[in-house]
């Protein structure tokens, strides 16, 4: 079933001023498109059980400001499981994964994946982490320790650099990660609910931290979670998923907000957004486990 487009109420902030970031079009091929969709597993019964179902989308190429998407749906919907069949590391039952128009046939460094719980190699520091797909390229130690100590930077770890994973917060940490993830320069990253584990307080500033460093990289980004207010402040275009096996129920476009910032969450414009979703959920009879207010 393909995606059905859904726009927030009219009362929903003006559009930005032609040249604004947030806004622009592509008449290139889709960053990303999904063709029909459907992949199962075999649960610990031995039963198939069907984890995606029909699911056919497409991100936008937009050269020189990048996209997030989110894929918005209950935990255990399925969701991740998109994301790991972009990524390479599923193979679906059937249809089609494309990035810039070339089929996805297993992993590649074109795509990046950034994971909830925290992957790191502990004998090595937040530098030597970071370098690290930079040193399997054969990249110069002098080049890989300009371009690392500059992502590090920009990721609010520049008095880390020399610290181990151990010495870290769990918001530090992630912080590594997308670091890391960002010196490959992907195509594609792919975030599965990187900051699920996070206290509140560091969620809303690891959000912010997404936001500042993703658009001056101009990446596409995927980014997976079953919080409601997350979606809204993330996102470019949220897709809507049901219950499992997941299918896009509807494609929203989040409206230009100019600022985003902690207050931004308490606007009312924010709110009506939010409720939208939520009134699409409630209409979509949508069952599991949503987050709101996060």
């Amino acid at each position: 079933m393909p995606e059905q487009p859904t726009s927030p109420p009219a009362a929903s902030p003006a559009p930005a001023p032609a040249g604004t970031p947030r806004l622009g079009s592509s008449t290139t091929l889709p960053k990303l498109e999904l063709q029909d969709l459907f992949i199962s597993y075999t649960d610990r019964q031995g039963r198939t059980v069907q984890a995606v179902e029909n699911v056919s989308l497409t991100v936008a190429n937009k050269p020189g400001q990048g996209e997030l998407a989110v894929f918005l749906g209950p935990s255990g919907c399925g969701k991740s499981t998109i994301l790991k069949a972009v990524a390479g590391l599923l193979t679906p039952d059937s249809g089609q994964v494309l990035v810039d128009g070339v089929p996805v046939t297993g992993t590649g460094r074109d795509r990046g994946m950034v994971f909830q719980s925290y992957t790191h190699f502990a004998w090595r520091t937040v530098r030597q982490n970071v370098e690290y797909g930079l040193e399997l390229q054969g990249i110069a130690p002098a080049e890989r320790k300009k371009l690392s100590l500059a992502l590090i930077e920009q990721v609010g770890l520049k008095d880390f650099a020399d610290h181990l994973p151990r010495q870290l917060s769990g918001g530090m940490k992630q912080r590594v990660a997308i670091a890391r993830t960002l010196a490959n320069k992907p195509k594609l990253i792919l975030m599965d609910e990187p900051f699920g584990a996070l206290d509140p307080q560091t969620r809303w500033g690891m959000q912010t931290l997404i936001l500042d460093v993703l658009r001056t990289q101009d990446n596409t980004v995927l980014f997976v979670t079953h919080d409601v207010s997350e979606a809204v402040y993330l996102g470019d275009v949220i897709f809507v998923l049901s219950h499992r096996p997941a299918r896009v129920l509807h494609r929203i476009e989040v409206p230009y907000f100019k600022e985003r910032d902690a207050k931004l969450k308490q606007t009312e414009a924010f709110k009506r957004v939010e409720n939208h979703i939520l009134d699409l959920l409630y209409e979509s009879n949508v069952q599991g486990n949503i987050r709101v207010g996060l």
